[in-house]
């Protein structure tokens, strides 16, 4: 399998490295000159999610601010991230529940909960399905990920009521909770992993060990298959020791060489396919290919690859000035897809677009990412990086991650850690 970079020094501790890698960035963002104008600009923001909501508070509190209006289709959010712990009994459903009564009250910032359907970028507008349409000077687009229709045979989304994709904010995950707690005693769950790039890297590998957690108590005899069409994943020794020491035995991988990329379903049979050759399943989680949430593709800022290319600089989107892209949707270069770096980019498009409408240079931007994944109670590893923009794009710079076979004190100082992070990050985006 391929290895990644041997790790460099790690990270400071969140409490030293300012909300997750954030206020440095926010911090000079609140240093931006003041606009200056007497009808200020007006910044529209589509999507409630760690970019989104974190772009549109970060905007609507620096001095001078222009006037924001943030979209958002769903009354309340129910993050992704952190999702598998509660698959895994670690956390309740109402853990990941967060109105947005403290988001609308923000200072400065109106909040429409109502779908965007379209785009007009040559008249720089927004029209909602309620019939509202938004004019904007500067426009912030965080749509979060669509599938790729077809890219996983004999399923589509019409069919997540029988086998779960439980990869979008939703009640999804919370069906496939209720699947794997019904399923008979030694039945087998499938999860259909996703080609990369794709929201969350490490997520169906902690999945399984979380589903691995929650059948080890009420179903002890039944198995996990993990249907891949990548020959290797990020973090895969140390998932795979932590399957070894957690899950004994529960969780198979099988990888392209074993039929992992040739993978068809007959959902209504709950069957899969597997190089022609039928295996019936109990409960089956489909992860499909991703690209760039509909709103992006609608407003023809996609390119072949079905993501958004964005400078490195700034993420602002390549193919139109007036519009940041941020998040899963956005060509991110080496940057994972994930909520603490669609939170970090949040901050560099927000400095951007303040020093944009004032005609200034903005700061540099301060690109980080970190992942953590649970393998069981009190055992959780990491891998955090740095990146910066480099020939266009935005590289890697340095990294660091979990090593097999910590002592326990470190993988729990690591899962307590995570806990914190989220808490943060909600604190952050949500108010």
């Amino acid at each position: 399998m391929t290895r990644l970079p041997a790790p460099a020094p790690a990270p400071l501790p969140l409490s030293r490295r300012a909300v997750l890698g954030g206020i440095a960035a926010g911090g000079a963002l609140l240093a931006a000159p003041a606009l200056g104008q007497r009808a200020p600009p007006h910044v529209v923001v589509i999507g409630a999610g760690p970019g989104g909501a974190t772009a549109a508070r970060a905007l609507a509190r620096a001095p001078g601010a222009p006037r924001v209006t943030l979209v958002e289709a769903n009354a309340e959010t129910i993050t992704c991230f952190f999702s598998n712990l509660y698959l895994g009994g670690l956390v309740p459903l109402a853990h990941l529940r967060h109105g947005h009564d403290r988001l609308a009250a923000t200072q400065g910032l109106r909040l429409v909960h109502d779908r965007a359907t379209a785009v007009d970028r040559d008249a720089r507008r927004v029209v909602l399905a309620g019939g509202e349409v938004l004019d904007y000077d500067r426009l912030v687009l965080s749509p979060g990920i669509d599938f790729v229709p077809g890219s996983v045979p004999g399923w589509s989304e019409a069919d997540a009521a029988l086998m779960p994709h439980s990869y979008k904010s939703g009640d999804q995950v919370a069906l496939l909770m209720q699947q794997v707690q019904a399923m008979p005693q030694g039945g087998t769950v499938a999860i259909v992993a996703p080609p990369a790039p794709y929201r969350c890297p490490p997520a169906p590998y902690e999945r399984a060990a979380m589903i691995a957690r929650t059948l080890r108590r009420v179903n002890p005899t039944a198995k996990i298959l993990i249907l891949d069409p990548k020959d290797h994943f990020t973090k895969q020794v140390l998932f795979e020791e932590g399957w070894g020491r957690h899950a004994d035995g529960m969780i198979d991988w099988i990888g392209p060489e074993f039929g992992g990329a040739a993978v068809e379903l007959r959902p209504d049979r709950m069957e899969l396919l597997v190089e022609g050759e039928v295996q019936r399943v109990d409960v089956c989680n489909v992860i499909p290919a991703q690209r760039a949430g509909v709103l992006a593709q609608l407003a023809g800022l996609t390119d072949a690859s079905g993501w958004v290319p964005v400078q490195a600089e700034s993420m602002r989107a390549q193919a139109d000035p007036a519009i940041w892209v941020l998040g899963d949707a956005a060509d991110a270069g080496a940057m994972p897809k994930g909520a603490f770096a669609a939170h970090a980019q949040a901050y560099v498009a927000a400095d951007a677009i303040l020093a944009d409408l004032a005609g200034t240079a903005p700061h540099r931007p301060l690109y980080e990412s970190a992942c953590w994944s649970c393998l069981g109670k009190g055992d959780s590893v990491k891998l955090a990086s740095s990146f910066a923009p480099q020939g266009g794009r935005i590289e890697q710079t340095a990294t660091s991650i979990s090593q097999p076979a910590e002592d326990a004190a470190t993988r729990r100082a690591t899962y307590d850690e995570a806990f914190s992070w989220y808490h943060t990050i909600t604190a952050e985006m949500f108010g």
